[in-house]
Parts: C-alpha cells; sequence; structure tokens
C-alpha cells in the first residue's frame, strides 16, 4: 500500500486559499488578508506570506504595493494562453505514454466511470475533479516526472474549476470526451496524441470578441 501524502503546512495553506477562491469565498478583485487567515488557522503569518507568492506564480491573485493581495479577475484571454501550452505538454505525454496505455487503460477508466455518474447527476465539482484526475494520470503515464511536474505547475485544477464557475465554459458530455481518448489509446491509434491535443484545445473558452 503506499504511503499516505503528507502536504506541508504551505501547501495545506495553499489549498485553503484556492478552495476559498473556487468556492466563491473570495471573489475577482477582492481583497485576502495574510493577517486574517494566519489567525484563521492559527498558524503564523510566513508559510501564509509563501502560500500568497505560489498563487501569485499561478496567477490567481495579484498584489501591488499599498493596496495588499487581492484575487485577480479571470478573463478567456488568461485561458487561451494556458490552453495551447497544455495542450502541448499533453500531446507529448500522450506520445510517450501511447506504449503503455495501448496495453492497459485501468488508470483512466475509473475517471470516465465516474465522469458518466457527474454528467448524469449535473455535478459540476466532480466533472471538474475526475477530469483534471484523468489527465494527470495520462501526463503521469508517460513516465517523465519533468513533464508532469511542469503541466501540475501549471494549475490546472484551479484554472478548469475557475473557467466553469467565472466563464461558463461547459463541454456537451465529459465523460465521451474522455471515453473517446481512452478508446483510442486502446486500439493504438496512431493518431492519439493529435487527438489529445485537439481534446484539449476544444476545452478552452471561446475568443472574446475584440472591440473596435
Amino acid at each position: 500500500m503506499a504511503p499516505p501524502v503528507v502536504h506541508s503546512l504551505r501547501e495545506q495553506i495553499r489549498e485553503h486559499i484556492v478552495e476559498g477562491i473556487v468556492s466563491g469565498r473570495w471573489k475577482p478583485g477582492e481583497r485576502i488578508v495574510e493577517r486574517r487567515i494566519a489567525v484563521e488557522l492559527e498558524v503564523s503569518q510566513t508559510p501564509v506570506r509563501e502560500a500568497l507568492r505560489e498563487l501569485e506564480t499561478l496567477r490567481l491573485i495579484e498584489s501591488a504595493p499599498n493596496k495588499g493581495v487581492r484575487v485577480r479577475a479571470l478573463s478567456a484571454a488568461d485561458l487561451e494562453e494556458i490552453y495551447p501550452v497544455r495542450a502541448g505538454l499533453e500531446q507529448m505525454a500522450a506520445e510517450l505514454a501511447a506504449p503503455r496505455l495501448a496495453r492497459d487503460v485501468s488508470a483512466l477508466e475509473p475517471h470516465v466511470a465516474a465522469l458518466y455518474e457527474a454528467d448524469r447527476a449535473g455535478d459540476g465539482e466532480a466533472q471538474v475533479r475526475h477530469t483534471v484526475a484523468f489527465h494527470r494520470e495520462l501526463v503521469r503515464a508517460s513516465g517523465n516526472s519533468v513533464l508532469l511536474h511542469t503541466w501540475e505547475s501549471l494549475g490546472i485544477e484551479v484554472w478548469t474549476a475557475l473557467s466553469i464557475r467565472w466563464l461558463g465554459t461547459v463541454q456537451q458530455s465529459y465523460a465521451e470526451e474522455h471515453d473517446a481518448v481512452v478508446a483510442a489509446f486502446r486500439r493504438a491509434d496512431p493518431n492519439v496524441a493529435q487527438l489529445v491535443k485537439e481534446h484539449v484545445l476544444g476545452c478552452a473558452p471561446a475568443p472574446e470578441p475584440h472591440v473596435r
């Protein structure tokens, strides 16, 4: 049995703040007070500051002198920059993972089953959770730890959740789309990497119209 994952204090604080942003506790433009979080979680301000710095790197929050830390207002333009990078990473991961997943797709199948249930229930939270878990397993199957670390550093789960919550980015059927990817791996489709790339790009929100 694999040992339980132990998160550092900084990571726990980071997840707490992320959950607050995703759930709508802190809305776009709203200030996040470092001291208040420290008091609420009964910790010092140092790990809170470290967690906020990480989230600023992910571009989820922004800070300015004398104005403190605020939740960034997410736009479709922000996501437009992330999805091509993510698609390229997952295309590379699919190429590397294809031989392994042609033999065994058991790491992906439970998430597809869960997505069918989430689609039926209209459970947006479960759709996000299992969509991200599916893609994480796909990238992990590449066997390339640098690729996985780079993918995870994009903050996929947070951006996926926020794009649905703030921009209304919803796919027709999360389960069917991911089931098609699994089927392509299972039959050793030579075009599976391109299919994965197109699948990821298809999840991006529509570009915002340019105002003349």
